[in-house]
């Protein structure tokens, strides 16, 4: 699951040798106030990815398949920023229906645990839901099969 509206493009007119040159340089030279204000901003959103990320992880217990990979950006300091950001989570269907209810709940526990749910997190939340509503059925089409089976069929003979 990944953050909405984070690119991953590095800090405009550097590349990565470049930014990190510049870091080398960092204590001679002082950064601009646009230089700053986005490392500020590239701080924030490493903070806000780095969160989402740990949300879903947190609330993702025996659902999620890897920890959190992120995407980063370097910023005008020559240091890299999560910039995006995924949990792996298991979708797939189990083999009985109750299990299929209880993980369905789990996975849309996990893509919904962030504050601003991406819509990745969405997308794999319906999953969840589509996994719990087939339990659901399947749950009541055995109860239904067991309860017509055990029924006494009377029969009237004229």
């Amino acid at each position: 699951m990944n953050i909405g509206n984070a690119t991953a493009t590095p800090y405009p007119g550097n590349t990565v040798g470049q930014a990190q040159a510049r870091a080398a340089q960092a204590g001679t030279q002082q950064l601009t106030e646009a230089e700053l204000k986005r490392v500020a901003e590239l701080k924030a959103t490493d903070a806000k990815v780095r969160a989402h990320e740990m949300a879903h992880m947190a609330a993702g217990q025996g659902v999620v398949t890897s920890g959190p990979s992120y995407t980063y950006a370097y910023g005008p300091d020559g240091r890299a920023y999560a910039v995006g950001g995924e949990v792996g989570v298991d979708t797939s269907a189990e083999q009985s229906p109750q299990a299929n209810i209880d993980k369905g709940r789990r996975i849309q526990a996990a893509a919904l645990a962030p504050a601003e749910p991406s819509g990745q997190d969405l997308r794999v939340a319906a999953a969840g839901r589509a996994l719990q509503a087939e339990g659901v059925r399947e749950l009541a089409r055995l109860q239904r099969d067991a309860v017509t089976s055990e029924t006494p069929r009377l029969s009237v003979w004229a």
